[in-house]
């Protein structure tokens, strides 16, 4: 079974990538946050800085597209294919708001016809293999039927399934009747994405669908970074591996941002998830929430370490009801 990581916007940069790789072995490949290509048929400076080979050098990265122009997707994936990226991925997932406004992401979903014309220029003009990260539909998990029907008319290198649709966002329980129904009508290879939080649960996932190529882990390794690290075998990270990690991390940011404030911001992003890892953290959490400067947020984190005992698995309280 190969193990992803799934783009998470904000937060799964290059500094992040190879800091996780660095500390927690085991991810086949991590899934970059996607880049929105232009007609300008060039790289921005903020997109180079995340793609560019010398930022994710020993890391087995993934760039994905967000664009509902095949012409913008055609020229960015032979760009990234010059660069020696060996897939692309598409970005039919995406439930934001702003994103599906413009029929983009998971909002690309409800125009199949659109879509089928979209891919059979895709595919017919560029020599990268294209991966493709989609969710069930858009208000009805029935959708996928139809959308099935166009994605297997093309050599899909991987199709990544998020069993819900747009109005679900990432609330509630995935949809999985809809998802065992449709796995074995793929004819390409299918990865599981979607709620994967601990190694039962992972488990479980692949003893239900023996025939999955992979499962892609988003918020469950946010929240346990050494969650696949320790489903290959490894060891399982204690306070002071997780310190070093986080410690690392931060350091980095600071670095790569040359300003500690948005290096504390980013890292607020990730306490979101990786502070259900911790008992009894609650109070502690609210200091590195309130934390106004490097020094405040290095003295909460530091004591959060110190005091608070490390979870056999995280608590996801992301998770929210339908």
């Amino acid at each position: 079974m190969n193990y992803y990581f799934a783009p998470m916007e904000g937060i799964t940069g290059a500094v992040f990538r190879r800091t996780h790789h660095e500390f927690f072995p085991g991810i086949d490949k991590y899934f970059m946050p996607f880049i929105t290509p232009t007609t300008q048929e060039k790289l921005t400076p903020r997109q180079k800085r995340d793609v560019l080979p010398e930022y994710n050098e020993g890391v087995p990265a993934v760039p994905q597209l967000l664009t509902r122009t095949a012409a913008d997707f055609i020229w960015a994936a032979n760009t990234l294919a010059s660069l020696g990226y060996a897939e692309v991925n598409l970005n039919l997932g995406c439930p934001s708001g702003t994103v599906t406004a413009k029929g983009k992401g998971a909002g690309f979903l409800a125009h199949p016809d659109e879509l089928d014309r979209f891919l059979d220029a895709v595919f017919s003009a560029c020599t990268v293999p294209i991966s493709i990260k989609t969710r069930l539909g858009v208000h009805d998990p029935a959708e996928f039927e139809a959308l099935l029907e166009i994605y297997s008319r093309y050599p899909v290198a991987e199709l990544t399934i998020h069993p819900r649709v747009r109005q679900d966002f990432y609330k509630g329980r995935v949809r999985e009747d809809a998802f065992a129904a449709a796995l074995p009508h793929c004819p390409m290879p299918v990865c599981y994405n979607g709620d994967l939080v601990s190694e039962r649960g992972i488990q479980e996932t692949i003893e239900r669908y023996p025939s999955l190529s992979a499962l892609m882990l988003g918020r469950g390794l946010l929240g346990d970074p050494s969650l696949v690290t320790r489903v290959r075998g490894g060891e399982r990270a204690g306070s002071a591996r997780l310190q070093a990690f986080h410690d690392t991390l931060f350091a980095r940011y600071c670095d790569a941002f040359g300003d500690s404030r948005i290096a504390v911001l980013r890292m607020k992003e990730l306490w979101f998830y990786f502070g259900n890892l911790f008992e009894n953290s609650e109070k502690l959490q609210k200091s590195i929430k309130k934390a106004k400067n490097a020094e405040e947020f290095e003295r909460a984190a530091a004591a959060l370490f110190c005091s608070c005992e490390v979870r056999g698995n995280a608590v996801p309280a992301w998770f929210r009801p339908a």
